[in-house]
């Protein structure tokens, strides 16, 4: 599902050739969800009030979009919820654009049931079981008799990837797992249905109709950040010769007002 956020009215966005409009005052934004969502659209907002005349687009569909939009100019920053891989940083260089990385903020991916599943804990051995399909009810990890219904990110998702990583060990996820396009997709699916699990952002683990899955004794919360399973760093990436405005509203988000937002909305500062 294609995300498009406008944090000002009537913003108008040349969609290409952006390095033209050096000092433009429309900034583009593109890529992870997970920042994208919820924790960019705020940053922009008071980043807005402080600079009047700024407009934003951002576009939140997934960490693998930032690269390319980067590379062929339709964005000044990307937005990321893993590290670019080399490939993507030799597409831009190739295109005379070199890449800086900027840490964001950490999260948390967070196992996610429905709220009327009793199941309170899991280890990472059964996670990987339930993920990877060689558990299949959860009367096998001790929870009541039913099938699992598996919910992960999209194949464009820097999450899928993470999740792939650190919780299957680069295996593949289960064959009928059900893949969507962000984290709020995932929470409305598992609340609907009791025999649901998926990960999601730890700024959406308190959503309506779920709850969260403490993993080998730990609970996912950001005070758990360092020593919980499936923490991660976010990142923004921007070009070296960034519009001005652009590197601007990177140093506001990662700086101590930036960082407060973050927080607030549940993700664990710098």
């Amino acid at each position: 599902m294609r995300t498009i956020i406008r944090s000002a009215a009537a913003s108008l966005f040349a969609g290409a050739m952006l390095a033209a409009t050096a000092g433009a005052q429309t900034i583009s934004i593109k890529g992870s969800d997970t920042l994208g969502a919820k924790l960019v659209p705020q940053l922009s907002e008071s980043f807005s009030s402080k600079n009047k005349g700024v407009k934003f687009e951002i576009a939140a569909e997934g960490s693998s979009t930032a690269f390319p939009a980067l590379a062929n100019g339709t964005a000044h920053i990307g937005m990321s919820s893993r590290k670019a891989k080399p490939e993507e940083i030799t597409a831009a260089r190739a295109k005379g654009i070199k890449l800086k990385e900027v840490e964001a903020c950490h999260d948390m991916i967070v196992v996610v049931v429905n709220k009327g599943n009793p199941l309170k804990t899991l280890t990472k051995d059964q996670v990987a079981k339930i993920f990877t399909g060689q558990v299949k009810d959860w009367s096998e990890v001790g929870g009541a008799p039913g099938p699992i219904s598996i919910y992960t990110r999209n194949t464009s998702s820097g999450t899928y990837k993470d999740w792939q990583g650190l919780a299957m060990k680069g295996r593949n996820y289960a064959s009928g797992s059900q893949k969507l396009a962000g984290n709020e997709q995932i929470a409305q699916e598992v609340a609907k249905n009791k025999n649901g699990i998926g990960y999601v952002g730890l700024a959406y683990a308190k959503s309506n109709g779920i709850h969260d899955v403490t993993i080998d004794g730990v609970q996912p919360v950001a005070a758990n950040a360092k020593k919980y399973a499936y923490s991660r760093a976010c990142y923004y990436y921007i070009p070296e010769n960034a519009d001005a405005t652009a590197k601007a509203f990177v140093d506001f988000a990662i700086g101590a007002e930036g960082q407060k937002i973050a927080q607030r909305l549940g993700f664990v500062p710098n």
